[in-house]
């Protein structure tokens, strides 16, 4: 599943844009303007990667990746508009593990997060392995979703809810389980919301929405993903 990402940027353009690639990867992305903000959320939230601008006000950039690495491991990715070797190696030399010059492509900045996350062993390849429940196909790596090979377009947070539910068919989870799971740090959840996204769910990727043979309701409990008894027999 999609990692936890805090990104810590001023530039409010700049931050949407970070957000919108990294949660188009499947991520769950917290952003904070400034760097107070990022040092308390990272000791509250645990994220499991930081991108951190260096250029911050209240604690900049650096000195918050100097605070992070004395207090944990999480993976460090700056962004920064130095483009010296002296600077480059002083973010660094004080803990970050990668750097990203700005002006700089947003797909290049998701294929280093990417790496970090793999080397930090949070995201695996197994992780973006295609996850099939009957004719039903989830592609976390593409974020994408087929059934019986016709393309289906969900938002973020429905492909969150139905990742979740692929990675174990049959597994009965509540909706508690699943808003920690699939939405990670995003606290404005609430459990009623997940039975919205169920329900827009069903319109997308069952035959018929009000007879659902994939997205089951366990009463008492939450919901699951099966595969039909009989996959070809859907129209």
């Amino acid at each position: 599943m999609g990692a936890r990402i805090l990104v810590a940027e001023d530039d409010p353009k700049q931050a949407n844009l970070v957000r919108l690639y990294l949660e188009r990867e499947g991520h769950h992305v917290l952003v904070v303007g400034d760097g107070r903000a990022a040092l308390d959320n990272c000791r509250t939230r645990r994220p499991d990667l930081v991108v951190l601008d260096v250029m911050m006000p209240s604690v900049d950039g650096l000195d918050v990746c100097r605070i992070l690495r004395a207090e944990s491991a999480v993976p460090i990715l700056l962004l920064t508009a130095r483009t010296t070797e002296d600077d480059v190696l002083l973010g660094l030399d004080i803990g970050a593990d990668d750097y990203i010059t700005k002006p700089y492509s947003p797909r290049e900045l998701a294929a280093r997060v990417r790496a970090l996350l793999r080397r930090a062993g949070v995201v695996s390849a197994d992780n973006q392995a295609v996850l099939r429940v009957g004719d039903l196909e989830v592609d976390p790596g593409r974020f994408e979703v087929r059934v019986a090979g016709r393309p289906v377009t969900l938002t973020a947070k429905e492909f969150g809810i139905l990742e979740v539910l692929a990675r174990e068919p049959g597994r009965a989870f509540t909706r508690a389980q699943i808003i920690d799971r699939a939405f990670g740090f995003d606290h404005a959840v609430l459990e009623r919301t997940v039975d919205a996204h169920v329900m827009n769910l069903r319109r997308k990727i069952e035959a018929d929405a009000a007879a659902p043979r994939y997205l089951q309701t366990v009463f008492g409990r939450g919901y699951r993903l099966v595969a039909p008894a009989h996959p070809a027999d859907r129209s």
